[in-house]
């Protein structure tokens, strides 16, 4: 669903859908599908996607995003030493949980049949579930012993990607994995960092993700986790616990009472990215962009047409999929 969006906004819809069709733009996409950070072709086709835009990702675009997927050396994600072959670039060489995750919807929304075009894609996602239901981007987290420390901004992008993307009816395995991240995300009460010695710093991160952001890309924030909850609840006929989810829906109904919501932070701010030197090679840790767009639709402060027509439209759906008895005070 498209939201509505000034004049101004509309002009950098048009120019990012036109850059996206440019030769510069797919001479990009030949050389990496997801470097770099925000402003190659990757983060603006997510963009429009987070926008409702995704009629107006070009088709060479996609085309061109698919087949830098499917040329990456790596379809597996390294957790071993040996499972990074030497001269493979560890960055570079391999996706990981948040991209591949981000990425699967956009796909779809744009008639890309993803199982067909990358079979690897889906049961990546359920190999690299953990116990507790989450996933994680950190490879050191899949050899730590007696804790588990999945990660939030990990398993929410997987989590919406198997629920949103699936054109058909779920496969048991598909079923263990959305209930599984739906557990996840319940027992974390949508806003708790890792209590983990390995992801002690998530803890640091949970104090902003009560703060609204948008784009997502890859960021957890509650109302994201609200929202896929939602949708889960619906699509597997579930009630969602009013104790794991109370602080959360409390804490928005009291901050967006009018239904509309503003912007409350821009979590990429300072990020670092990898870039193309001219000289060909690839270079990390470098200053990244951000585009006329995303500038746009990312001022904190600014009232959030995505984000309020997200909140309203999960505020209408709640009290379908909450358990009953939730004004009960012993509960």
């Amino acid at each position: 669903m498209s939201t509505p969006a000034n004049p101004h906004t509309e002009q950098h819809i048009d120019a990012t859908a036109t850059w996206l069709a440019s030769p510069a733009a797919l001479r990009l996409l030949d050389a990496d599908g997801y470097w770099p950070k925000w402003h190659g072709p990757w983060w603006q086709i997510r963009l429009l996607y987070e926008l409702g835009h995704a009629e107006r990702i070009p088709a060479a675009a996609v085309s061109g995003l698919v087949a830098a997927l499917d040329r990456l050396p790596l379809k597996h994600f390294p957790i071993h030493p040996e499972d990074t072959p030497p001269g493979t670039d560890p960055f570079r060489g391999s996706p990981c949980h948040c991209q591949l995750g981000g990425v699967m919807p956009v796909l779809a929304a744009c008639g890309v049949d993803v199982d067909a075009a990358l079979p690897w894609v889906r049961p990546w996602f359920l190999r690299y579930q953990m116990a507790d239901g989450g996933l994680t981007c950190d490879n050191d987290a899949y050899l730590v012993a007696g804790e588990c420390p999945s990660s939030m901004v990990g398993t929410i992008a997987p989590f919406e990607a198997v629920l949103l993307a699936t054109p058909r009816a779920f496969a048991e395995a598909e079923v263990r994995f959305l209930d599984g991240a739906a557990a996840f995300l319940l027992d974390r009460e949508l806003r708790l960092g890792s209590s983990t010695v390995h992801n002690a710093s998530e803890r640091d991160s949970a104090r902003d993700w009560g703060r609204l952001c948008f784009p997502r890309f890859y960021f957890y924030d509650v109302l994201r986790g609200l929202s896929a909850l939602v949708r889960w609840a619906e699509v597997r006929e579930r009630r969602l616990p009013w104790a794991r989810v109370a602080v959360v829906v409390t804490a928005l109904q009291a901050a967006h009472a009018t239904g509309e919501v503003s912007l409350g932070r821009r979590p990429w701010e300072g990020a670092r990215t990898v870039l193309q030197s001219p000289d060909g090679t690839w270079q990390r840790r470098q200053p990244s962009q951000t585009t006329p767009l995303l500038e746009a639709v990312s001022q904190v402060g600014a009232r959030s047409p995505a984000l309020t027509a997200e909140w309203q439209r999960v505020s209408a759906r709640l009290d379908a999929v909450l358990e009953p008895g939730r004004d009960d005070p012993g509960r």
